[in-house]
């Protein structure tokens, strides 16, 4: 097998790796093998051995007590298997009215059985779509990154969107967030920011406070498509949640 064949067959567990390794990977800085273990949910030492095997192939980087990145290789690698995913989620909820997350979750299945040729007949009949049901890009077909920066939602300016793409809080915290439409996948739109840190923010059910405790265990990435749900009444319960999350 050729490693650097665009064709090659990759085992589903080398393509998981790469793929979460794409979507963890800030910009250029190295995913720390401790994160990459608890996103895969294995060991630190698998994790270290499976991107032992990964730079011996040329997939990834690897710098001691730092972390991996990809290849140029790994990385096409990567957006190959996420361009299947994506294309799979469009279909299964635009064509057979699934909801976006179990969409996601069926498609995850799929994007390890689904030939480049298939995937792109998929496109095809599906009108080659950019955006996934989740608002998230789909890397178009030549495999390219199309990444983008993370940052605290602390920074996004008012009148702003964004699309959360983690919250570092404990599970209680979380499901609370989750069920008021904040949790990773969801788009967001600040409001209002009050002068000790916290934040008024609009989701998909409706406007949300949140404490600046809070706010500082929330990451976002800069949003495509506006999704959300407008002049909806206040909930304003993440105001106690400070206490809840230390």
């Amino acid at each position: 097998m050729e490693d650097h064949n665009s064709n090659e067959t990759m085992s589903e567990s080398v393509e998981m790796y790469l793929l979460r390794i794409a979507l963890l990977q800030d910009e250029d800085k190295p995913v720390p093998i401790s994160a990459l273990a608890e996103e895969l949910a294995v060991s630190p030492v698998s994790a270290n051995q499976m991107c032992r095997k990964l730079e011996e192939r040329g997939m990834v980087h690897y710098e001691p007590y730092k972390g991996v990145t990809l290849t140029l290789h790994g990385e096409a690698v990567a957006m190959r298997v996420l361009r299947r995913r994506r294309l799979w989620e469009v279909f299964l909820a635009e064509k057979l009215g699934l909801e976006p997350g179990q969409a996601e979750e069926i498609a995850c299945r799929f994007e390890h059985v689904t030939p480049d040729g298939l995937a792109e007949r998929l496109a095809g009949f599906l009108g080659n779509p950019t955006l996934s049901p989740q608002q998230e890009p789909i890397p178009p077909s030549i495999g390219a990154a199309v990444r983008r920066p993370r940052l605290a939602l602390s920074a996004l300016g008012i009148g702003l969107q964004a699309q959360v793409c983690q919250v570092t809080a404990e599970e209680p915290v979380r499901d609370f967030l989750r069920v008021q439409g904040l949790a990773p996948g969801a788009t967001i739109k600040v409001l209002a920011a009050a002068g000790d840190g916290g934040l008024l923010v609009e989701t998909s059910s409706g406007a949300l406070m949140l404490a600046a405790d809070i706010v500082r265990l929330v990451e976002v990435t800069a949003a495509r498509s506006p999704v959300l749900v407008a002049n909806q009444p206040v909930n304003s319960a993440a105001n106690t949640l400070g206490d809840q999350s230390k």
